[in-house]
């Protein structure tokens, strides 16, 4: 009787280690995306801000978006629209650098043996978002308070020069720590967002995959879905964010909320609950046009490296 064959064992070649770009490339194109889908809405973010801000403690709907964005252009003119540019940039060049590139570093890891689950997906953009928004926190300060600083009577103007003016003066003003005013509903905001960005999208598009094949029908009905995911869950704590980071001492010293929690209950029983989601219009049309400018500026530059990089 001949013996049984041996199993013969075919040993996986060790996956070859990442080089430097490998390992830095969605940080980079990351925070690069970011910036360029910033230049494009910069006028809807100044908007948004000024029509939550423009119904602070009234119950209603408020002015909306067309109204006010016509009264910034005849008061302070059209270039003001882009107020806080420069924070803006600043704030994509830390939050989104940090928080794209550590969502597809977590979901590269995740994906090596097997692909990734809607669960673990929302988890990954809840850990990214909020490890992010912390590093982009300053600016973000910066940038509120530079749309807002119209808002102010004019003897509490602020008037920063600039978003290095502004984090400046911030540190000589109110200390290190004052650069992170808000900082807790800036994570809880960030988490949400990318949470219903990021989830969503992949989740989204790899559910359009299975109705057709067209790169341009997928993209569009995934990113559209992530945009609209990531405003409708970031909205109230958005709000609450922006009342926080505004807000300046009365005559006594005493600022009108104590913390996140405070302002949210006084915008609840003062405003109702519909106040949390005044301007979704507005806000929907800052957030998805930048969520989907910014995944596929991403998208053509991870395809662009990946297919001329090399013949560079």
């Amino acid at each position: 009787m001949s013996a049984a064959p041996t199993a013969v064992v075919v040993k996986k070649a060790p996956a070859k280690p990442k080089t430097l770009w490998q390992n830095v490339e969605p940080f980079v194109l990351g925070g690069a995306s970011g910036m360029l889908a910033t230049c494009a809405i910069q006028p809807m973010d100044m908007i948004k801000v000024r029509i939550q801000l423009a119904g602070e403690g009234q119950r209603g709907k408020g002015a909306g978006a067309l109204a006010i964005g016509r009264e910034i252009v005849a008061k302070e003119g059209f270039a003001y629209l882009y107020k806080g540019l420069g924070a803006g940039l600043l704030r994509q060049a830390t939050y989104t650098t940090a928080r794209l590139g550590i969502f597809r570093t977590m979901m590269d890891v995740i994906e090596k043996d097997r692909p990734s689950t809607f669960a673990e997906k929302a988890i990954g953009g809840l850990v990214a978002g909020g490890l992010g928004s912390i590093v982009g926190t300053p600016a973000d300060l910066a940038l509120i308070r530079m749309q807002a600083d119209a808002t102010l009577p004019p003897e509490q103007r602020r008037h920063y020069t600039g978003v290095f003016n502004a984090l400046a003066r911030i540190t000589r003003e109110e200390g290190f720590s004052g650069l992170f005013k808000g900082c807790t509903p800036v994570v809880v905001r960030a988490m949400a967002l990318n949470a219903g960005m990021l989830a969503s999208h992949d989740q989204a598009q790899a559910e359009a995959k299975k109705y057709t094949q067209n790169y341009w029908l997928q993209n569009i009905v995934a990113k559209g879905i992530s945009g609209v995911a990531a405003s409708a869950c970031s909205l109230p704590f958005d709000a609450v964010k922006t009342r926080i980071q505004k807000q300046k001492p009365d005559a006594n010293g005493v600022l009108p909320y104590s913390s996140s929690l405070d302002c949210a209950r006084k915008v609840l029983a003062q405003e109702g609950p519909l106040s949390f989601y005044r301007g979704f219009g507005t806000y929907c049309m800052r957030i998805a046009p930048h969520v989907i400018l910014t995944l596929f500026a991403l998208d053509g530059m991870k395809y662009a490296i990946d297919n001329y990089g090399k013949k560079l």
